[in-house]
């Protein structure tokens, strides 16, 4: 480990030689890196506040205004993706940002030049922080707090673990570096080590002629390992890729082994949390390897859970997690899915790993998630890919021809109460900047996208229905936070989407005629839609009005396809 540096040294001194990672303008050596740190830590020294939040799109940018950062005794926050709701939910935690933010949030500047010889002296780990946040897959995401000691310590297990293989290698990623599985892996393990830090890569055809042109490590997640296009030449990283890793959820065992037919390394799990660290790796060397704990971590089954102490933990008691494991003879153990996934349903017990293991079982079911949706009286709800998926074309009887299959093979193993009563099909689950399904997105689908529609006159030329305006409606999301408001767009669809139901018109959209909006549609108003159609020239007129007077109206030409 002659190029090894303690993550508290890593920019106290230049380091001429070293290249740190790539950028647009090319390779970014140590000296070049370092300075970035010192106009961050300058300006952060003059920040107000301790709590800072930091969202980079580019990994190097991101790296050296942490350390800057922590220079300046910051304790840093990050937000996994800058969308609105992610940066308002962080506004009142934090006393400012720095990064890819919209101008709005008033994003910290580096200083434009400082001296070279301008001194840092080592980070204290012990009193340093970091704030990242649970990824939501089962629940709401959670402010986890990490001291930096604990970082230190997980690259150093991972060095322990897995650096030998690594050696000269550059590291390519399609993960997130505002994650934890991203920031060890992507940032701070390969500054620590000397390892070239890349770009993140998106597309499979840029991650090919990335990793073929020299020695190289994959960072990934399931859903992307999930999605290898066969047809691209993997072969040519042959003698290159020195090691695929993949984390954030579980790898299944068919993706697992084409990952190792078509690139030719088998993939490394590493299994952990945010709250736990990395706990154990195993190797897809063969089938359905066994789980081995990371160097320093020790571990047990405490009423059939596994329990973990580790220095990546907050301290030294034993953790008790919600993962049913069973132990075998040696120094390793097996994962038998999670125990927070029982619940219980009209007060009988359900497994919701047991209902995924037996729906992917069927022959149409590809990939698939089970939840309860909350309210008066629980239910159990299923979200499929099915196989092959082509969901887009399917109308409401498909959906429901599906569904009454899959209720059907589901009633040898369970009864009516302990099945899913409702159900979502989807071409593909609905993934996080982490590559993770959250719970917050698969019950997202399950919320209204249409009113609860009171039709008051039916007829061939004209038709006018009740629409109240329930708060859980979709199409409030985001638009605004603050004061929701029915957007423009939705109305216009509606009145297509409702026309439809009533009217034969053509399918073609042509053009829109004297388009107006008059008042705002909010929460628990009620509109009444009144429609209009024009056979002879395909007009369709429309008008929104409520107790508040007029909200919208227009007019809609359509064509022959």
């Amino acid at each position: 480990m002659a190029d090894w540096i303690a993550l508290d040294r890593l920019a106290v001194s230049p380091l001429p030689g070293r290249i740190v990672g790539e950028a647009a303008h090319g390779a970014v050596g140590h000296p070049e890196f370092r300075q970035q740190v010192l106009r961050w830590q300058q300006a952060f020294a003059r920040a107000p506040g301790s709590d800072w939040a930091l969202y980079f799109d580019d990994a190097l940018a991101f790296a050296a205004a942490l350390l800057g950062a922590w220079h300046a005794g910051k304790r840093v926050f990050l937000g996994g993706d800058n969308l609105p709701a992610t940066l308002e939910g962080l506004r009142p935690r934090v006393s400012g940002f720095a990064g890819d933010v919209p101008a709005g949030h008033a994003p910290l500047q580096p200083d434009a030049d400082v001296r070279t010889d301008a001194p840092l002296l080592p980070l204290d780990e012990n009193q340093l922080e970091l704030v990242v946040f649970t990824s939501g897959s089962t629940g709401a995401p959670s402010a986890i707090v990490k001291r930096m000691r604990q970082l230190t310590r997980e690259v150093d297990a991972l060095q322990a673990a897995f650096g030998e293989q690594l050696e000269g290698a550059q590291v390519h990623g399609t993960v997130s570096h505002q994650h934890i599985y991203g920031l060890l892996f992507r940032v701070l393990w390969p500054l620590a080590a000397g390892r070239a830090i890349q770009p993140r890569r998106f597309f499979h055809e840029d991650l090919v002629s990335a990793l073929a042109q020299q020695p190289s490590v994959l960072v990934a997640t399931p859903a992307h390992l999930k999605r290898l296009p066969e047809q691209l030449d993997w072969s040519s990283l042959q003698g290159q890729l020195r090691a695929v890793f993949s984390s954030g959820g579980p790898l299944p065992e068919d993706a697992a082994l084409q990952v190792r037919a078509l690139l030719g390394v088998a993939p490394t799990e590493v299994f952990g949390s945010s709250e736990t660290g990395g706990i154990a790796w195993r190797r897809w060397s063969a089938d359905q390897p066994q789980w081995h704990p990371l160097p320093g971590v020790a571990w047990r089954v405490d009423d059939g859970c596994l329990s973990v102490r580790s220095p990546h933990l907050h301290d030294e008691d034993w953790w008790q997690t919600q993962d049913r494991v069973d132990a075998d003879a040696g120094r390793s153990f097996r994962l038998l899915g999670r125990a927070d996934r029982i619940v219980k349903i009209e007060e009988r017990r359900v497994s919701l790993d047991a209902l995924e293991q037996q729906l992917r079982l069927h022959p149409h079911v590809q990939d698939v998630r089970v939840l309860v949706l909350p309210g008066a009286r629980e239910q159990l709800a299923a979200v499929v890919v099915p196989q092959p998926a082509d969901v887009a074309g399917w109308d409401d009887a498909q959906r429901r021809r599906h569904a009454q299959a899959l209720g059907a093979h589901l009633a040898s193993s369970h009864d009516a109460v302990t099945r899913p009563r409702r159900w979502r099909f989807v071409d593909e689950l609905p993934l996080n900047a982490q590559g993770k399904v959250t719970a917050a997105a698969l019950a997202a689908l399950f919320r209204p996208l249409f009113p609860a529609v009171q039709w008051q006159q039916r007829d061939a030329d004209a038709a006018r229905l009740l629409l109240p305006l329930d708060a859980d409606l979709i199409a409030f999301d985001g638009h605004f936070p603050q004061a929701k408001i029915l957007p423009g767009v939705v109305q216009l669809d509606w009145a297509i989407h409702y026309a439809r139901e009533v009217f034969a018109m053509p399918p073609r959209f042509a053009r829109m005629d004297a388009l107006k909006f008059q008042h705002v549609a909010r929460p628990g108003d009620c509109l009444q839609l009144t429609l209009g159609w024009d056979a002879v020239k395909s007009v369709l007129s429309f008008r929104y009005v409520s107790d508040h007077g007029v909200h919208a109206s227009g007019r809609v030409v359509f064509g022959d396809a």
